[in-house]
């Protein structure tokens, strides 16, 4: 029945989906972290740019996005990210570039959200002993809101991953492109189509459950 997945590699596919969430994972959370630091800063120049980048940002399509970072940035203005002249590893890191960026915007969201359910008494005593903002984030501030934002971040996090059949649209071989190539090449629609549903639903089930498990086991008690 499945003769036709002979001469595809499709673990390799996944993989490359794999490689993408991972590294646009660690570089929106670390984005995402500062763009809530700026939103409730003290600075206004500060909040006003974390709240135009993340109104503007999350209402931009990523395809738009994927496609400028091409586009934009490797064709026009030569921006390669270490990529060298090896095109396939050039659009692989612009696409994790512009899944971060883009993703970072709802990881900012999520975690202003749970900067707000910790006790303003708590910052207040902590500026009254004499620590700076960035001390009183760092410190008090973050560590309780990622606790309580676990939920939240695992939802983006599985959204992300879906989020990366979006770089086939920049040649990224994923598994999204190599369904697309399957589809053009085999007429087995239904059953290609159940492969990579089912190649989907194990990458982001763990995931949802994981995260899941550990919020209950970081979750802050109030």
């Amino acid at each position: 029945m499945f003769d036709f997945l002979e001469g595809y590699d499709l673990l390799g596919a996944f993989w490359v989906t794999v490689k993408l969430t991972v590294y646009s994972t660690l570089g929106s959370l670390i984005w995402g972290t500062l763009l809530a630091g700026m939103r409730v800063g003290p600075v206004p120049l500060m909040r006003g740019f974390g709240t135009a980048y993340v109104n503007i940002v999350r209402n931009i399509p990523l395809t738009v996005i994927i496609v400028f970072a091409s586009l934009g940035l490797f064709q026009t203005l030569q921006v390669t990210l270490g990529g060298g002249n090896d095109f396939e590893a050039i659009n692989f890191r612009l696409a994790v570039l512009a899944l971060a960026l883009y993703t970072a915007a709802f990881v900012c969201e999520a975690l202003r959200s749970g900067i707000n359910t910790v006790p303003a008494g708590q910052a207040e005593a902590a500026r009254a002993l004499g620590l700076s903002f960035t001390q009183v984030l760092r410190l008090i501030v973050l560590p309780q809101a990622f606790r309580a934002v676990v939920n939240p971040l695992a939802n983006v996090l599985i959204a992300l991953t879906k989020n990366t059949t979006v770089a086939a649209a920049i040649g990224v071989v994923e598994a999204a492109y190599l369904m697309k190539d399957m589809i053009e090449a085999e007429a087995q629609l239904i059953l290609i189509s159940a492969v990579f549903a089912f190649g989907f639903i194990c990458l982001t089930l763990p995931t949802g459950l994981l995260l899941g498990w550990v919020s209950k086991k970081v979750a802050v008690k109030r």
